[in-house]
Parts: structure tokens; sequence; C-alpha cells
């Protein structure tokens, strides 16, 4: 019986054995499990730091763009409520005949400085004057028709007449110049 038991007992050594190594394997089983999951952890907060890095960088050249933009035509407005003042000295100046520059010279000199003084602002802030000649080629992308008519020796598109100057803020239009556009069918 002692025989038995030995061989008993070499079974139940053998099975723990067994069971000890399917405990490690399971064991050494989790502990991959585990890694996995740390590495996908790892891999999912890089990707949302480098997303976050991205956004950042984004919103940092957008703010910077609009900075830049607010700098340059921030004053759009003022600079288009300035120019009926333009319009409204140029008047004056070409309506003045040559007996009003004798009689009033100082007082058409003093509108003159202005003027000047006017347009050094306008150059100093990026307003540019767009100033068509008679003959020149419609632009739409510069230039506001006000009337067509028909015009012997001109082209249907040449400017006829120059009713206002336009203006430009950098690169915007501010206003078209203002035109009339003859319409004389081709022959």
């Amino acid at each position: 019986m002692a025989d038995a038991n030995k061989e008993n007992f070499l079974d139940d050594i053998e099975s723990l054995e067994a069971e000890l190594d399917r405990i490690e394997e399971d064991d050494d089983a989790l502990e991959v499990d585990e890694l996995e999951q740390m590495r996908a952890e790892r891999d999912e907060f890089k990707d949302r730091f480098m997303r976050a890095l991205a956004d950042a960088e984004n919103s940092r050249k957008r703010s910077d763009r609009d900075r830049r933009e607010a700098e340059q035509y921030g004053g759009s407005k003022l600079a288009r409520d300035m120019l009926p003042v333009y319009d409204n000295m140029k008047r004056a100046l070409e309506a003045a005949t040559d007996e009003q520059r004798q009689a009033s010279a100082a007082l058409i000199e003093g509108v003159e400085l202005t003027m000047r003084e006017l347009l050094h602002v306008f150059s100093k802030h990026g307003i540019t004057i767009i100033a068509p000649k008679v003959g020149e080629r419609f632009d739409p992308n510069i230039h506001e028709s006000m009337f067509e008519a028909p015009l012997p020796d001109t082209k249907s598109g040449d400017i006829i007449q120059v009713s206002a100057e336009g203006f430009m803020l950098y690169d915007r239009l501010l206003r078209p110049a203002q035109v009339g556009v003859s319409s004389t069918p081709k022959a």
C-alpha cells in the first residue's frame, strides 16, 4: 500500500507541476495582455497629444492672420466714410475758376494743402486711388458702370466718362470707380 501512495503522490506532484505551469502561462498571458493594453493606451494618449498640439498651432496661425487682417483692414469703415470728404474737396478745387483762385488765393491754397494731407494719410494707411482714364477698358473688378451709351469712334466696353474715382485698401476694393461705358456695337 505504501507503493500505491507513493505512486499517487507522484501523480499528485505531476498534476501540481502541470497546474503550476498552466498558472505561470496564464500569468504570462495576463502580463502580455496588460502590456498590450498599456501600449494601446500610450498610443491613444500620443495621438490625443499630437492632435491637441496641431490644434494649438492652427489656432496660433489663425489668430496671427486675424490680427494682421485687423491691423490692415480694421479701419476700412472709417476709410470708406472719408471718401466723400475727398470727393467734395476735389469737386471744390475743380469748380474754382481762375478769377476765384486769384480773389481767394489763400483759401484755395488751404484747401489744396488739406487735400495733399488727406492724400498723404490715405497712402500712409494703404489707400490708393483708382483713377481710370477715358478710353481705358472697363474692368468689373474695379469699375462700376453708371450708364452705357453708344459713342462714335469707341469700342464696346471702353470707358467714356469718369464720374468718381475708386479706392483700394491694400488689395481690397473700398469703392469702385464710377464710370460711363460705351455700348457701341461692333461694326
